[in-house]
């Protein structure tokens, strides 16, 4: 009888392990998928025509010389709660967009948030505004839209934003 018994615990303690591993090792794991943009416009969810803010890699004085863009950039169309990037479930699979400043020159690839040190915005009909939080909090420095001749000047970030922007949207 104890034989029986000792059978019995064990293939209950089988059945157990089989049912455990099934768990662990049947289910699919979700999957995730990150890419690098350096224009919002450029996220699937994200629905605007293209970017008016540019937020450069170096100030003012490197970023553009002599007519020539110099530094890398981003760009941004509509309101950016995180500068690091964005995230939305599709089905299980967990999509990422990191916002990198791109389209060569200087910091090109490097990620944009907490890196910039110029702006310019080129927006006919929008004014913005740099955060130093995310979310839209904290220090933050106004950039008025586009002047009557398209001008789209570029400024530096104030001290306390240089490499230290976290989020941007329409003012």
């Amino acid at each position: 009888m104890a034989v029986k018994s000792a059978r019995t615990k064990l293939a209950a303690a089988g059945t157990v392990l089989a049912a455990s591993a099934a768990l662990l090792f049947g289910a699919a794991p979700a999957q995730a998928a990150t890419y690098n943009v350096s224009d919002n416009c450029d996220v699937p969810w994200i629905t605007c025509s293209y970017g008016d803010l540019w937020l450069f890699y170096n100030s003012k004085d490197i970023a553009i010389q002599d007519g020539y863009i110099k530094s890398a950039y981003t760009t941004f169309y509509s309101n950016v709660s995180d500068h690091w990037g964005t995230s939305q479930y599709e089905g299980s699979s967990l999509t990422t967009y990191r916002y990198v400043f791109g389209n060569g020159g200087n910091g090109n690839g490097q990620y944009m948030k907490n890196n910039a040190a110029s702006v310019q915005n080129c927006a006919e009909d929008d004014n913005y505004r740099v955060y130093y939080n995310s979310g839209y909090g904290g220090t933050s420095q106004y950039f008025a839209k586009n002047g009557p001749y398209g001008d789209c000047n570029i400024t530096d970030l104030i001290s306390a934003l240089k490499n230290n922007n976290a989020s941007s949207h329409f003012a």
